[in-house]
């Protein structure tokens, strides 16, 4: 399993609308994609313009080809790309330790 870690920054003011646009986008666009296992989504308490995407994967191929490359990575952005007020940091990790 790869965990998909993004850390989102968005416009100051948009947390409502930006909490439903991202719970509609995981809904919608990703929950479809092969090889999507589930997802976390932390606001931050200190930055609250500040979240913590956590996207689980069969492999990384099944987010960076087979989702990224589909028309459902353009459908996921444009439901959650305006809300950004910078492109969000991506990056992906193996399963080291896991808890009992």
């Amino acid at each position: 399993m790869i965990l998909e870690h993004a850390d989102i920054r968005i416009h100051p003011g948009q947390n409502d609308a930006f909490e439903e646009a991202i719970a509609r986008g995981l809904n919608d666009a990703i929950h479809k994609a092969k090889g999507f296992q589930g997802y976390k989504v932390n606001r931050g308490i200190e930055n609250k313009e500040r979240y913590v995407l956590q996207v689980f994967w069969d492999t990384l191929e099944d987010h960076t080809v087979g989702f990224r490359q589909s028309p459902a990575f353009a459908e996921w952005r444009a439901i959650v790309g305006p809300f950004f007020a910078s492109p969000p940091v991506v990056e992906h990790f193996d399963l080291v330790v896991k808890s009992a």
